[in-house]
């Protein structure tokens, strides 16, 4: 094991000090008899420079002897895994720092060929714990008893080198836990670091392994990869193995696919560097990282595959993409398990990420920014952010009025907003009032009315209801000959009462 640096194990020795009630945590496992480690993650960012405040621990102790022994300590105990051997807890110190902490039974992972869930085994030793974790530098463990760095696999070497590697071979590694392929390329864009060749062959020969672990933990370990700095370098390595050909097929499929404009390698390439622009216009705007602006970029060209056909004198088009890959983009997110709002949300964005080109190409109507604005609903701002990142064209001037033509069009929408509240759209008249006006009862014909008088709100924006009123009996006379209605509501006077 390389020595460890000053700066480290300063680093090192702070962990193993966080706090009086943490050190007491430890000091309770000691008295107990039982090995305590802090583990994993929490070493590995440690030995960066930046662990947070999440804690991470091994131990001998099984999970009933965890949990009595932390609730000497701290009573805001959970369990997250108790099956898995984890107990978690929350530990508040007289200063107000809280740390998150979770103490798991050494333990051992394994998948039999053809099941969805790991069969559990609890150790006796550190080692045969170690030797089961996903990669190298989460392999490391701080012994609380003395601040001992055990590096058995060499963690260490490996974090200096900035590579990803396993303890053991890999593909007996990808085989006990199969999303351990797609965590490798997590690694890849979360840390920065390059996946040894080792690790990428296995990653490539056992690519069909994938389909045994349930849809929840592959839309799980995607979430933290898109939500990592720049999930460019994972998703790639997702591609190139094939493991994105089962679990995202919609992202490979771009690759050669030429665009419209043929000014990129391919559509693939375009996606990706929307992605990354989505992702620097995020923090530019003041964003948190977003699973549905990330979702959105990488699903808003994937109805071009299906949709490609060459015109005569060599073009091509994608007719309707927009709409074709919205309904792709729903069904691969159900298929993931997604949330019905997330899944909603990203195929309005991926549906509505062209219309904005009407815009760039000649000036729109109020009426049509109404429409814009009513369509995109509470889905605006991310359909900002995504329709500006789809531009990627290296012609600086079209580049240059594309920005400029959304920068109008954005203040346009601020202009309209503060003067009609285009938040919340909607008829100067409500259904009881059009029930009312008409006297007519609840059913079909107040939902025409109500989308009349939203259209006419539409088009000429807000009319007052002294003229919606007016509009309203006009438009009910035309489809009522004979059977109007007085401006009160009241039925005109006449019939056989």
């Amino acid at each position: 094991m390389p020595p460890v640096t000053e700066e480290q194990r300063a680093a090192l020795d702070d962990v193993l000090a966080a706090g009086p009630k943490v050190r007491r945590l430890a000091r309770q496992f000691e008295r107990a008899g039982h090995e305590l480690y802090l583990v994993g993650g929490s070493v590995r960012d440690a030995l960066m420079g930046r662990l947070g405040h999440d804690l991470d621990y091994t131990t001998s102790a099984r999970p009933d002897e965890i949990e009595a022994l932390v609730r000497k300590v701290t009573h805001a105990v959970w369990d997250v895994g108790r099956a898995f051997g984890t107990i978690a807890c929350r530990i508040t110190e007289d200063d107000g720092t809280d740390w998150q902490v979770e103490i798991t039974t050494f333990r051992a992972d394994t998948y039999a060929d053809h099941t969805r869930k790991p069969d559990v085994v609890f150790g006796d030793h550190l080692g045969g714990d170690l030797v089961r974790r996903d990669f190298t530098v989460n392999a490391m463990a701080l012994r609380t008893t003395d601040g001992a760095l055990l590096d058995p696999f060499g963690g260490l070497g490996d974090l200096r080198a900035e590579v990803i590697r396993t303890p053991a071979a890999a593909e007996l590694s990808f085989s006990d836990d199969p999303l351990r392929m797609m965590r490798a390329a997590r690694f890849t864009s979360q840390l920065g670091f390059r996946p040894d060749p080792d690790v990428v062959r296995a990653m490539t020969q056992m690519a069909s392994r994938i389909t045994i672990v349930s849809a929840e933990r592959i839309r799980d370990e995607l979430v933290k990869l898109l939500l990592t700095d720049n999930p460019r370098p994972g998703l790639d390595l997702l591609v190139q193995t094939g493991i994105a050909d089962i679990v995202l097929p919609e992202l490979p499929a771009l690759r050669m696919e030429r665009d419209e404009h043929n000014r990129h390698k391919d559509v693939y390439e375009h996606t990706l560097t929307v992605l990354d622009q989505a992702i620097e216009l995020e923090r530019l705007r003041g964003h948190a990282p977003d699973i549905v602006n990330r979702l959105a970029a990488v699903f808003h060209d994937i109805g071009k595959p299906r949709t490609r056909r060459f015109e005569p004198g060599g073009k091509v088009s994608f007719h309707h993409h927009d709409v074709v890959g919205a309904k792709m983009a729903a069904k691969r997110m159900q298929a993931l398990h997604f949330s019905s709002e997330e899944t909603k949300a990203v195929a309005t964005l991926v549906e509505l990420h062209l219309r904005f080109h009407g815009y760039a190409e000649g000036e729109w109507t109020d009426s049509a920014v109404r429409r814009y604005v009513r369509d995109a609903g509470d889905q605006l701002e991310r359909l900002h952010i995504l329709t500006r990142s789809d531009c990627t064209t290296r012609n600086q001037r079209k580049a240059q009025n594309l920005r400029r033509a959304y920068e109008e069009l954005e203040w346009r929408i601020d202009e309209l907003a503060q003067r009609e509240e285009l938040n919340a759209i909607r008829p100067d008249l409500d259904g009881t009032q059009i029930m009312e006006l008409l006297g007519i009862p609840e059913g079909r014909e107040v939902g025409q009315a109500y989308r009349f008088l939203m259209e006419l709100r539409m088009e000429e924006g807000p009319l007052g209801q002294e003229r919606a009123t007016r509009e309203l009996l006009a438009w009910w006379a035309e489809r009522h000959p004979g059977d109007g209605a007085t401006a009160s509501g009241t039925p005109a006077a006449g019939g056989d009462d």
